[in-house]
């Protein structure tokens, strides 16, 4: 489509209804952010194995996805937009959880081992590469079970946001889309600066 600049966006997660606030879920909550702010309705692509949506803003062609593979299977659906597509791993950009990470953190990297992440090592086996763009915003460590000290990992990944973590998120998802709007191929470095050093009291509520 002529001179359009293309950015492929894809959040990771898993599909349905009891999983649709869970911290797990984040890379889908930003998407539907993004789509609904610019009011872009998602449609199924069983080609692809994702729902699909696509928008023109300021000469730029957003294309963003969420796969319906269950988390732990997203490769396959990334491989599928890669070659429908015909690009290379480079215009990707893949948002997921990070449990390592303080909610209100961003970390992007432009390749890195899956650091645990079930969802990137599904991305890593299917490309048979790590160097691919991810932003990776923090959802906080499960709290401790107190008889043995263990962390109830999966509850924590699993459960929804609370009320006053939503709020949190409203922040990160606004710093998120204006930084990538503003990306091009000669600011990348400068925004991923932007976005590594994003502290939540920059945004006013």
């Amino acid at each position: 489509m002529g001179n359009y600049q293309e950015k492929y966006i894809i959040g990771l997660g898993n599909p349905g209804e009891k999983y649709t606030n869970s911290r797990h879920n984040i890379g889908f909550l930003f998407i539907q952010e993004f789509a609904d702010t610019n009011s872009s309705n998602f449609i199924s692509k069983n080609k692809l194995r994702c729902k699909y949506t696509e928008f023109i803003k300021d000469g730029v062609i957003y294309k963003i996805f969420m796969p319906n593979t269950f988390m732990n299977n997203s490769g396959e659906a990334i491989r599928a937009i890669i070659d429908w597509f015909k690009i290379d791993k480079d215009k990707l950009i893949i948002v997921v959880d990070d449990i390592d990470l303080p909610l209100g953190k961003i970390r992007v990297r432009k390749k890195g081992s899956s650091g645990g992440h079930n969802g990137l090592r599904s991305v890593i086996n299917h490309l048979k590469s790590s160097e691919f763009l991810r932003i990776r915003i923090g959802i906080g460590s499960p709290p401790k079970i107190h008889k043995d000290k263990k962390y109830d990992t999966v509850s924590h990944v699993l459960g929804n946001f609370s009320e006053p973590e939503k709020l949190i998120l409203n922040k990160i998802f606004s710093q998120m889309i204006e930084s990538l709007q503003k990306l091009n191929e000669d600011n990348e470095n400068s925004i991923i600066c932007e976005l590594n050093s994003f502290k939540i009291d920059e945004i006013q509520t």
